[in-house]
């Protein structure tokens, strides 16, 4: 399966596949979609998967995004402080 999504920094993809095994609680980041999939009740084969709905892979997609945009989010505020308590 060939991944289509084209990374800004490309030096970046090791770090965002460790967030997305992270976030779906896996090791294997090639792993990450399917057990999001499972976690949200969907259907996912390996291979071709155009006969599920769009709904359905929002679900997937939606889930794994939002959770790193969260995770990412959340690691920059940690950085923020700590950057603030260590300038004091």
């Amino acid at each position: 399966m060939v991944n289509k999504n084209k990374i800004l920094v490309p030096e970046a993809r090791e770090g965002l596949d460790q967030l997305k095994a992270k976030i779906a609680n896996t090791n294997d980041p090639q792993k990450a979609k399917y057990e999001v999939a499972a976690e949200q009740q969907v259907s996912l084969n390996k291979g071709y998967n155009g006969n599920i709905k769009a709904k359905d892979a929002g679900k997937i997609g939606g889930h794994i995004g939002g959770n790193m945009v969260q995770e990412l989010v959340k690691m920059g505020q940690q950085q923020l402080h700590q950057n603030r308590n260590d300038s004091k």
